[in-house]
């Protein structure tokens, strides 16, 4: 992460603490309502016993400002569920049928290989049968829909 100075004693950095003007920003948006400024940093912070916006980083401070302003915030990184057991003959041809729906990235050492966050993404989306990581799934009822499933993606690739 790069730091980034903005005035003399500004510097900016999603792990920073809270800047001035975003305290501001985040009271002017609560009609200065101490009760309501407290419960969004409740929310922001998940502790309940944390009330002062100046106990906050500039990352949590923005997503309090995007969700008081309706602003849709980018979504927080979803927990991997694409990580496989290399010895596993069914997380192999899963990621076989990785490569062949051409979900793939490249890797300085390895070459072409399976592009594993978009694995991700698709174990988490609507389209995938099963709703849990690969590591989690039964070898013998769970991952055969996977597999199934990602055929017909490889069909749909190539109709």
């Amino acid at each position: 992460m790069t730091t980034t100075k903005v005035k003399p004693k500004e510097v900016l950095g999603d792990d920073l603490p809270i800047l001035k003007w975003q305290i501001n920003r985040i009271m002017n948006n609560c009609s200065y309502q101490v009760d309501t400024k407290n419960e969004w940093v409740q929310w922001v912070t998940t502790d309940v016993n944390r009330t002062s916006l100046k106990s906050i980083t500039q990352a949590q401070a923005k997503k309090i400002m995007l969700a008081q302003t309706g602003a849709t915030p980018v979504s927080e990184p979803l927990e991997n569920w694409a990580l496989f057991d290399k010895k596993n003959s069914k997380h192999r041809r899963v990621l076989a049928l990785c490569h062949q729906a051409q979900w793939t990235i490249t890797n300085e050492k390895y070459g072409e290989v399976a592009d594993l966050e978009t694995l991700n993404s698709w174990l988490h989306s609507n389209l995938c049968p099963v709703k849990k990581p690969l590591l989690k799934m039964d070898n013998n009822t769970e991952l055969p829909k996977i597999i199934k499933a990602l055929e017909g993606v490889v069909k749909s690739r190539y109709k």
